[in-house]
């Protein structure tokens, strides 16, 4: 018996393969078309008295001689080391945080330049926990002979906490906006694709030279404000 064959027109065959190219292309310009989203920024503030304070303060000398430098600022710090000590700061809460020796010169017109002294400095980096105590340690420096006070930070020990509040915050800000686009363009929020965090807290500062500093040291810590910002991106699709 005879196979029975069947014919398939050309037209049909050229039709099949251009709609199948045709889905293919629409499916590659969908993968590659980037999906409607709705970008915004939140904001979150949270402010907080600081309870851990950092002074940097030491004694610098001068005079004819290395030897004499060193020797006269080893005296000065030891004195002030003492005074910390004798205050009721815990030895594990201060150290030395730089010592340097170093020669003095006067410039001359015609020559090289001269050697007029040398001048020796240590500084010690002191840890508080209690804010309350940095005017009477500033005090107790400066009257045990530290004559170069670099300056106060002021610090939150819980920040990690308190930004936590404050991403929380700044996440619902940026939803709170985005719903607003999103109902101004007649659109639904979908899911977030993407979340990113910029902005760090800094430390507040405190500067004040030795030479200005008069007894019974005012000090105000204040409050130190922890802030940051999410860019947050939605999904958005047509309103139901």
């Amino acid at each position: 018996m005879t196979p029975i064959k069947h014919r398939i027109p050309l037209a049909a065959i050229l039709a099949t393969g251009i709609a199948a190219t045709s889905l293919l292309a629409a499916s590659a310009r969908a993968e590659s078309e980037p999906p409607a989203v709705i970008s915004v920024t939140g904001e979150a503030k949270i402010s907080a008295p600081p309870d851990l304070a950092q002074i940097d303060g030491g004694v610098t000398s001068e005079a004819k001689t290395a030897r004499e430098a060193s020797e006269a600022n080893n005296a000065a710090m030891g004195k002030v080391l003492l005074a910390l000590k004798g205050a009721g700061i815990d030895e594990k809460d201060y150290q030395t945080s730089r010592l340097s020796l170093q020669p003095q010169s006067l410039s001359k017109s015609n020559g090289p330049p001269t050697i007029t002294g040398y001048r020796a400095s240590n500084r010690v980096t002191i840890r508080l926990r209690d804010v309350t105590k940095v005017a009477n340690v500033i005090d107790t420096l400066v009257a045990a002979g530290a004559n170069d006070i670099g300056g106060i930070n002021f610090m939150v020990s819980q920040a990690s906490k308190l930004l936590d509040e404050a991403r929380e915050k700044a996440i619902a800000d940026a939803r709170r906006k985005a719903e607003i686009y999103a109902k101004a363009a007649g659109v639904t929020l979908g899911a977030p694709l993407s979340i990113s965090e910029s902005g760090a807290p800094a430390p507040i500062v405190f500067r004040r030279m030795a030479a200005g500093i008069a007894e019974s040291t005012p000090v105000a810590p204040g409050e130190e404000t922890l802030q940051l910002s999410v860019s947050v991106s939605w999904a958005i699709k047509p309103a139901q």
